[in-house]
């Protein structure tokens, strides 16, 4: 076994117990889903994706962020978690050098409240 496919596995694995939850919802500590929304909507997000709950977010340019708390990956390579989607958010270019996805120079807590706010929707 390759140190690639032990470290699908664990993705793997991950995303299974993600999926496990009996109340479907995810607290993020420290984030409130209600100044999450506010942000993404003032931040722009909608321009480039499709955010249930945020009116005109309907850009088409990255992907739809819907049931994003479902994926078991984020930006092709992360084990979906609130940690790496607040890294994400807030530098991905740390995680994926050709994003199209822009630094906005979100600050820890705007990030933890976003992803408080996407972790809300099913």
């Amino acid at each position: 076994m390759t140190r690639r496919d032990c470290a699908l596995g664990v993705v793997v694995l991950a995303a299974a117990v993600a999926g496990c939850s009996t109340s479907g919802a995810v607290a993020i500590p420290g984030g409130d889903p209600g100044r999450g929304s506010q942000t993404i909507a003032a931040m722009g997000c909608g321009a480039c994706h499709h955010i249930a709950g945020i009116p005109g977010a309907n850009g088409m340019v990255g992907p739809p962020l819907d049931n994003v708390a479902e994926r078991g990956i984020l930006a092709g390579e992360l084990a979906n978690s609130p940690e790496n989607m607040i890294r994400w958010i807030r530098d991905p270019q740390s995680v994926e050098p050709a994003t199209a996805m822009p630094n906005l120079h979100i600050g820890e807590q705007s990030a933890r409240d976003i992803v408080a706010y996407l972790y809300s929707l099913h």
